[in-house]
């Protein structure tokens, strides 16, 4: 375990063997990148990129394709383990601005606060669905910004969500 950010969060075993397992995961080996903690409460987790021979683009700087896929995952993920299965968590959309090219190894730290996560309980109790957005960003060590994305992730009660989708199929 590398914590590539500072924090007082520690990895259970097993957001420590999820951690493992995503490493060799295929879509996420081939991206390049290394997950290198995960937070016993899922609510952190930080992802490395750096330039490799599975990363290399033409002109020899860490290819765009890796650098998305490298973050696209997580916040699903972290959400659905949070929020447990009453809950449905979908990405819905993104958006991604190259800063500058990466030649080095950079980081990213995907936290969702405590407030975060009432405020989607909050939400689903009144609404039953939600869609927002979060903000990530790959930097190195010094703080010098590379590449930033939005998320836009939607989350909705099960049952309402099963009810959502026999309601699209009868039109």
């Amino acid at each position: 375990m590398k914590k590539l950010f500072a924090t007082e969060l520690t990895e259970s075993k097993k957001s420590r063997w999820i951690r493992r397992a995503f490493n060799f995961w295929p879509c996420i080996w081939c991206t390049g990148s290394k997950v290198t903690f995960i937070s016993g409460n899922w609510q952190e987790l930080h992802v490395s990129l750096s330039l490799n021979w599975r990363t290399r683009n033409r002109v020899g700087t860490v290819f765009g394709g890796s650098i998305y896929s490298s973050v696209d995952p997580y916040f699903m993920l972290l959400l659905m383990e949070i929020l447990g299965k009453d809950f449905v968590v979908w990405d819905k959309a993104a958006s991604m601005k190259f800063i500058r090219p990466i030649t080095d190894e950079v980081k990213c730290k995907f936290y969702i606060s405590d407030e975060l996560i009432e405020e989607i309980k909050n939400t689903i109790a009144e609404r039953n669905e939600f869609t927002f957005e979060l903000p990530l960003k790959y930097e190195d060590d010094a703080g010098n910004v590379y590449a930033v994305f939005t998320k836009s992730v939607y989350v909705a009660s099960k049952s309402f969500y099963k009810d959502k989708i026999a309601q699209r199929n009868k039109q």
